[in-house]
């Protein structure tokens, strides 16, 4: 499904209480001499020192201590809700892109390896080494991975990405990132570096979604200057966008990710598709069109679980409520008056739990092979 997106919808957050401040500068708090100089097939351990120097205590949530930019937690329970995001995800989009079993097919004369941007919780990167074993991981992220279980064939590195990926350039055969435009200055130039990262035939794929909010025609909800008004899920998610833009992240992306690939002369086989996820389990109408919305509603009541059981009082699911707290600093470090942010957010989690504004959050994926 591809809309056309009307910049408008953000265009009119409310100016009158969310003034926006200058940009922080460029600089970031992160030390590149922590930088390996490249990808050897090793595990890496994580001193104390680096772990207790990547985090502080902002708004009762632990952020990360490397970017001015990417202002999201990376506590424990921003990891827990990245685990469940990641197995909903795979449910819906799939594990891998169709590309992934070819690319990494073993061979005698290559060790495959494979580089995870933004890798959060590790999920995906650590899934990735448990099942293509004979290949080498580095997950990078701005916080170091806090599983005791990692593979031997994973590598955990604490780094900035938008300081550039010079030290992976013809490094590997897949390159993933999964929703870290929010934290991405210049997306083009991070394709870009992809691109050199990734060894001839090598695999990109890119998953964002676009901070916005898409009513019953899958069309974004409008979101009007000085109003304070329902739906309250697309003017939470337009706070984010404006405070994720103020830092200097790339919010709409999303959007662009698919031409951007296009244009880039290093890729071939680019692939595009989209996924419009309920925010709570409608079910559409027996349209045959609809019937992968209704498989995605299907997915979303298995997330909707207490204890291994449906909870009668909310439709919403745990790993966008947990959302709506990953938020709070974001939008508190951006300048809203606090007593605004907590009434969005209440107002907000009734909404979600109520479950009766029929609404959706869109994700777009791209996949490509570097040309040969």
């Amino acid at each position: 499904m591809n809309n056309n997106i009307d910049d408008d919808s953000h265009s009119d957050i409310e100016s009158d209480i969310f003034s926006l401040r200058s940009a922080p500068s460029s600089a970031t708090s992160y030390d590149v001499s922590i930088r390996s100089g490249s990808p050897a097939p090793s595990v890496s351990s994580v001193t104390s020192s680096i772990r207790a120097t990547s985090y502080r205590q902002e708004y009762g949530r632990g952020l990360n201590n490397y970017s001015e930019v990417y202002q999201l937690p990376a506590d424990d329970e921003e990891l827990d809700r990245l685990d469940k995001q990641h197995e909903v995800f795979k449910k819906i989009i799939g594990a891998y892109p169709p590309p992934m079993a070819e690319v990494m097919n073993d061979t005698p004369w290559e060790t495959k390896s494979v580089l995870d941007l933004g890798c959060g919780s590790g999920s995906w990167i650590m899934e990735v080494a448990r099942d293509f074993p004979h290949c080498q991981v580095v997950a990078v992220d701005l916080v170091p991975m806090q599983s005791i279980n990692m593979p031997p064939n994973c590598r955990n590195e604490v780094d900035d990405i938008n300081l550039g990926l010079q030290h992976f350039y013809g490094d590997f055969n897949v390159v993933h990132a999964r929703l870290i435009a929010s934290g991405i200055k210049d997306y083009p130039s991070l394709i870009d570096h992809i691109s050199q990262c990734l060894r001839p035939g090598g695999l990109m794929e890119l998953v964002e979604s676009d901070f916005r909010v898409y009513d019953s025609d899958f069309k974004p909800f409008p979101v009007h200057k000085g109003i304070m008004e329902p739906p309250w899920l697309p003017r939470w998610v337009s706070f984010c966008n404006m405070a994720i833009r103020q830092r200097g992240g790339s919010p709409d992306a999303s959007n662009m990710v698919y031409n951007w690939t296009l244009q880039h002369p290093a890729f071939d086989d680019v692939v595009y598709q989209d996924y419009f996820i309920p925010t709570a389990p409608f079910m559409p109408s027996d349209d045959p069109k609809y019937d992968f919305i209704r498989s995605i509603a299907k997915t979303f009541c298995e997330d909707v679980q207490v204890g291994g059981r449906k909870d009668p009082h909310c439709n919403a699911s745990p790993s966008l409520l947990a959302f709506l707290r990953s938020g709070r600093p974001l939008l508190l470090g951006s300048g809203l008056p606090e007593p605004l942010v907590d009434e969005l957010q209440q107002r907000t989690h009734l909404e979600l739990q109520e479950a009766r504004t029929v609404s959706y959050i869109r994700v777009e994926r791209v996949y490509a092979r570097k040309r040969s």
